[in-house]
């Protein structure tokens, strides 16, 4: 009778080995709510400035370099002179043409007078056809020659105005060429380069796979693209796309694009590399959460959402572009629910969770 309590003991040791343990804690997590917002479709790529006209400046003279009217670097208007050519020469040349073209005249009023009475005499018939032939000749030979030295005259004023080098465009000046005093030879030397700066192109290319959709848009509309220096990101600015290549490039597999974009502060240079963003179309209510709530299994992208009982259900999502620090979701996510945005590691199917940051709704 004595193994009764010892049995009884037994049992009961039993009893508390087989109670159920309680639950783990809720696992801490930082969320935030999906929000619906109109975002831009867009590619992104690498482009470079160009000025949207550069002159190589050339004399149409030969001449001695006798000024130079502008300093290296400097912003000029279209007309401002830049050099100027030694002009005595070619003063020397428009006196000549000046008083060839005088004495040619006086010739040719004398056999306009000679004409004229050679006129009279054949209406009285005391001069022979030919003699009137001669002396109507000889006028229209004076008369010939008048128009010939003023031609001779224009020229050398021309080539007297091009003694004084102007700029043919508003831009800015490189360095120059040439010093005073440097002989240069007619179209052939380089004094310098000017290029205008406002506005100004940027030209970046897209492959030759994203040809079609740029196509499409750009035929249903005018398209714009965002320019930015890859150290200021958020002082971008905006241009429209005036030019799409004729042909791909068969070494790149890539297509040729250009943006004209406002440029009065010189805000971007001629060279310089910059970061466009071509904008092709604007989603409507897409829905987006933070790029960090996103994460990626075997499976592939995934979010965790937060219900209504505080556990957490697994959503496989299609995400889209990001949109800074989010990115558009178009399958899995609604909006308005709420997704981990940290804490993920800790997570699975079900898992009570606690909300430590973040917010509802953000």
């Amino acid at each position: 009778m004595a193994l009764l309590p010892l049995v009884a003991v037994a049992l009961g040791g039993c009893g508390r080995k087989a109670s159920t343990a309680p639950p783990p804690p809720p696992r801490p997590v930082e969320v935030a709510s999906a929000v619906a917002r109109d975002v831009p479709l867009y590619i992104d790529e690498i482009g470079t400035c160009a000025a949207v006209e550069t002159v190589v400046v050339q004399p149409q003279v030969s001449g001695s370099i006798a000024k130079i009217h502008f300093k290296d670097g400097a912003d000029v208007r279209k007309g401002d002179p830049l050099f100027s050519i030694d002009r005595r020469p070619f003063e020397a040349e428009r006196a000549r043409a000046e008083a060839a073209l005088a004495q040619d005249r006086v010739k040719r009023d004398f056999a306009g007078i000679k004409l004229r009475r050679a006129e009279k005499l054949r209406q009285a018939g005391t001069i022979s056809p030919e003699e009137f032939d001669a002396a109507k000749s000889e006028a229209d030979a004076a008369a010939a020659q008048v128009h010939a030295d003023e031609a001779s005259l224009a020229a050398a004023q021309i080539n007297l105005d091009y003694c004084e080098i102007r700029s043919p465009i508003d831009g800015r000046t490189g360095d120059r060429k040439v010093d005073i005093g440097n002989v240069v030879e007619a179209n052939k030397a380089r004094l310098l380069e000017v290029r205008r700066q406002d506005p100004i192109y940027v030209q970046f290319t897209v492959p030759e796979a994203d040809l079609p959709r740029v196509r499409a848009f750009l035929t249903a509309k005018s398209l714009s693209a965002e320019v930015s220096i890859p150290s200021e990101p958020d002082q971008g600015r905006t241009g429209r796309v005036d030019f799409l290549d004729n042909t791909v490039q068969g070494a790149s597999g890539t297509v040729r694009l250009r943006v004209v974009v406002e440029n009065a502060d010189r805000r971007f240079w001629p060279g310089q590399f910059v970061n466009v963003r071509l904008l092709l179309d604007t989603l409507k209510g897409a829905v987006l959460v933070p790029a960090r709530a996103v994460q990626v299994g075997q499976r592939g992208p995934f979010v965790f959402v937060v219900k209504k009982d505080a556990t957490v259900d697994l959503r496989q999502v299609k995400p889209g572009q990001r949109q800074g620090d989010e990115i558009v979701i178009f399958e899995g996510v609604a909006a308005g629910e709420v997704v981990v945005t940290a804490g993920q590691l800790t997570l699975s199917p079900g898992t009570a969770v606690a909300v430590v940051g973040g917010a509802h709704g953000s």
